[in-house]
């Protein structure tokens, strides 16, 4: 089990710094549940590197979470400059959260596992490669999109309605149904829509009424990389991280803390995630596939793993952050 327990992590923390923490925890969750179910072990441990690998190397790369792309769009920086600058913290926190799981489950993993060699076939190849293809042109020129003066949501716009588009005229001349496809857009989760709307919403009443120039008295300049980063990691917990990215972005933009306040925000968006299960939307949608699962991982079981895991993580991140800058 601890065999398979680094591969998932290593798995994980690779694919999420090319797509993203949510596309990550949407495919993965129901995997690990459903593989945990037949082999007859305990599955929180898996899902829980699942989960924490899924939200600390998404600060890799900006387009690793949408509160990457917000954060550092709204502060002017480039693909290039955001990874010059946080790869050494993603590395850090990434080797420090997966230390600290194998010494949180290590007991669970000695557990004997009983398993049979299976050889899986892919089913659909020319999908597979269009979907692959898609995937690294749409990762290349987002890397790229600032030299070329395009924004990051249309380019990932096209990606998407090309896929959709090609994958559907591969059906047609194959004379297949559409099924993957319909699949596709059918768990697309429209549910956060409103969600995500309303926080809006409050953020901009909160700004619109002193909140955001009083939060700027209160943070200061003095030591950034320490308040913004424990404050935007607390206040995910409060109003979630893409409400938070708004919230904060109004007072970097307003405020004088520098560059190195906006990596920490960015820092504390991402490992704000596995503190609360309202931290993010991965959570959100995390927790409900897991009790879906008949998977009993309550607030508290949350918020142990958040003492024990995301705490020192985001410390070690912001050490990382402070010897590159």
């Amino acid at each position: 089990q601890i065999k398979l327990f680094l591969y998932l992590y290593l798995i994980v923390s690779v694919l999420t710094v090319f797509t993203s923490n949510d596309v990550i925890v949407l495919s993965f969750t129901p995997f690990i549940c459903y593989f945990a179910k037949n082999a007859k072990i305990n599955p929180v441990p898996y899902l829980s590197a699942e989960f924490v690998a899924a939200n600390t190397w998404s600060m890799a790369l900006v387009i690793g979470n949408p509160t990457n792309v917000y954060l550092a769009t709204s502060s002017g920086i480039d693909f290039i400059s955001y990874l010059s600058v946080m790869i050494i913290p993603t590395l850090i926190a990434g080797t420090v959260a997966f230390l600290l799981l194998l010494l949180l489950f290590f007991k669970q993993l000695k557990e004997p596992i009983h398993y049979h060699a299976e050889e899986i076939k892919i089913k659909d190849k020319p999908l597979l490669i269009s979907g692959i293809a898609h995937l690294s042109i749409c990762t290349i020129v987002l890397a790229i999109s600032s030299y070329i003066t395009i924004e990051m949501w249309l380019v990932s716009l096209v990606a998407f309605v090309s896929l959709i588009v090609s994958s559907t005229v591969v059906c047609k001349i194959r004379k297949r149904h559409r099924r993957e496809v319909i699949i596709t857009l059918r768990r697309l989760p429209y549910e956060l829509i409103p969600f995500i709307l309303s926080m809006f919403v409050l953020i901009v009443a909160l700004d619109q009424n002193g909140i955001t120039d009083l939060l700027i008295k209160v943070l200061g300049t003095n030591t950034p990389i320490l308040k913004f980063g424990i404050s935007s990691f607390l206040t995910c917990n409060i109003i979630n991280n893409i409400p938070m990215s708004v919230l904060f972005s109004s007072i970097l933009a307003n405020g004088s803390a520098g560059i190195s306040a906006v990596y920490a925000t960015i820092i504390g968006s991402n490992l704000g995630a596995f503190f609360t299960p309202i931290g993010a939307l991965a959570g959100i949608m995390w927790s409900n596939m897991i009790g879906n699962q008949g998977i009993k991982f309550g607030y508290l079981s949350f918020l142990k793993l958040g003492i024990i895991i995301a705490i020192p993580t985001l410390l070690s991140a912001l050490f990382g952050l402070y010897l590159v800058l």
